[in-house]
């Protein structure tokens, strides 16, 4: 049964009173909050689960299940926890939950690529069921941001592999079924510690259509969609007036790294040039219908590190020309300077996106070789450096500056990390070593200020733009407010009118 018929077929042809419908593009992989790392996964499980902290507006840590905590030295973190807070079945969470949940991850009771976060951890104690300390082999000033909403969620003690078929949480939803490939159903948790939701119900359909799912918001088959349609359908949307679309700046970034073992993509010149020759705003205004910001940094202009004082790269075709001169890259038979290929995945923007690029860059001379994949393709070539020029986009983990330490460290080639294009700059391995080992936050400012500083002038990768985080929703929905992440949190205040 297709994804159409499932919505106009059955009972959710129409909104039932008590239910949200929400459209979503795919399943989630996994809902257990310590494997699932898709996009759909992850903004479910943060309705399901709870974390030990939260992010604020600029991606500072507040509380959550830890109501506070200290770190008496470099190699300690001790949280508090709340007490009164149970899980959906009824047992109460406490510390023993906590260490479970990494320590399961640890120890491979549950394979995941989350491991890869708490590897400075050395082991958990538990001294009374409202304290967890962590005790480190080496600082991690990233630690608790790899406990907060998005990266983790709590699970009960003893939880298996096995878990995520029917994961339990103590979170504002609880987790009701999952049919894979149609939807996944959550229900108002109303005894939750902290405030309830004011919607009964959620039922997330899976419609991996963008022109259908644009399709059942229009005739009111469904309720809502986050961030899961291409700017134009959401154009074409807001004239319906049954409809309300919401917008926001967002996090996402969309940005082109570049190969440094490439011959000719090893001259900062030349990426500097590129980054030049590209007329971003008018790619903005013209593929995202404005629905997007220029960036020059990894980090979103919300976060607490971020720093606009960079080196930029206007739109400026007269100087990408003369740097493609100085490198001695001079225009040959029809005005081409070189070929060199792009890899992308078929995503269709992705797609536009890029033959956009190609046309600019064939104004300065550079003939731009593109090459479509499937995405497990794409990412594959990706991930192991089998490209030249690659589009990608970070969705959630530029909201941290540790992600400099990910990115661009000398340490971080693949797989080790995801310096995917072998960026290599001791100055740079300095500052990221610096950053990591204080827990002084002026100096891990100082220290994140000079990062973005030598990677924009480096260019290792070039930033384009942070999408907008945007919702349609139809007017029986109210309070709803797009999140900078493109999370659902929004569910959790959003009111439902009844008819």
């Amino acid at each position: 049964m297709s994804a159409l018929s499932f919505l106009t077929g059955c009972t959710y042809s129409k909104p039932n009173p008590g239910t949200v419908t929400m459209l979503i593009e795919s399943s989630p992989a996994n809902l257990d909050p310590r494997i699932g790392t898709d996009a759909q996964a992850e903004r479910i499980d943060a309705l399901i689960f709870d974390p030990l902290v939260r992010r604020d507006a600029h991606f500072g840590l507040q509380p959550a299940l830890a109501k506070s905590w200290q770190t008496p030295s470099p190699l300690t973190w001790v949280f508090h926890l709340r007490t009164g807070v149970h899980f959906h079945d009824g047992r109460p969470l406490t510390s023993r939950d906590v260490k479970w949940t990494i320590d399961s991850i640890l120890s491979g009771t549950v394979i995941s690529v989350k491991a890869g976060s708490f590897t400075a951890v050395d082991h958990i104690d538990t001294p009374d069921p409202a304290t967890v300390i962590f005790h480190l082999k080496r600082p991690d000033p990233a630690l608790p941001f790899n406990l907060c909403d998005g990266a983790i969620g709590i699970v009960p003690w003893g939880s298996g592999r096995d878990f995520g078929q029917h994961p339990i949480g103590s979170g504002p939803f609880i987790f009701v079924s999952q049919q894979l490939d149609r939807d996944v159903i959550v229900a108002r948790d109303s005894s939750y510690w902290g405030t309830p939701p004011n919607i009964p119900r959620v039922l997330f359909a899976v419609v991996p259509d963008a022109t259908t799912r644009a399709l059942e918001l229009e005739k009111g088959s469904a309720d809502i969609e986050s961030n899961a349609l291409p700017a134009d359908e959401v154009y074409a949307l807001r004239r319906n007036r049954h409809l309300v679309v919401e917008d926001g700046p967002g996090t996402i970034l969309n940005y082109i790294v570049f190969n440094l073992r490439d011959p000719i993509l090893r001259d900062v010149r030349v990426r500097t040039a590129i980054a030049l020759a590209i007329n971003r705003p008018l790619i903005i205004q013209t593929l995202y219908r404005g629905e997007a910001r220029l960036a020059e940094s990894l980090l979103p202009p919300q976060q607490w590190a971020w720093t606009g004082n960079t080196v930029q790269h206007p739109y400026d075709p007269a100087a990408a020309n003369a740097l493609l001169d100085q490198a001695g890259y001079r225009r040959g038979s029809g005005g081409i300077r070189f070929h060199i290929g792009m890899k992308t995945s078929n995503d269709e923007t992705v797609r536009l996106t890029s033959v956009a690029i190609q046309q600019e860059l064939a104004r300065v001379g550079i003939a731009l070789d593109l090459r479509s994949y499937e995405f497990a393709t794409f990412y594959a070539d990706l991930t192991r450096g089998a490209f030249q020029l690659a589009p990608s986009r970070w969705i959630g983990g530029n909201e941290n500056p540790d992600i400099f330490r990910y990115v661009y460290a000398s340490n971080a080639f693949p797989p080790h990390g995801a310096n995917r294009g072998f960026y290599s700059n001791p100055e740079m391995d300095r500052l990221i070593a610096d950053a990591s080992a204080t827990l002084d936050h002026q100096r891990q400012l100082e220290d994140y200020r000079q990062i973005q500083q030598i990677a924009a002038r480096d260019l290792p990768s070039l930033n384009l733009w942070y999408l907008d985080s945007v919702i349609v929703h139809n007017r029986r929905l109210g309070s709803i407010r797009p999140n900078p992440s493109g999370t659902f949190d929004f569910l959790r205040i959003a009111t439902l009118q009844q008819r």
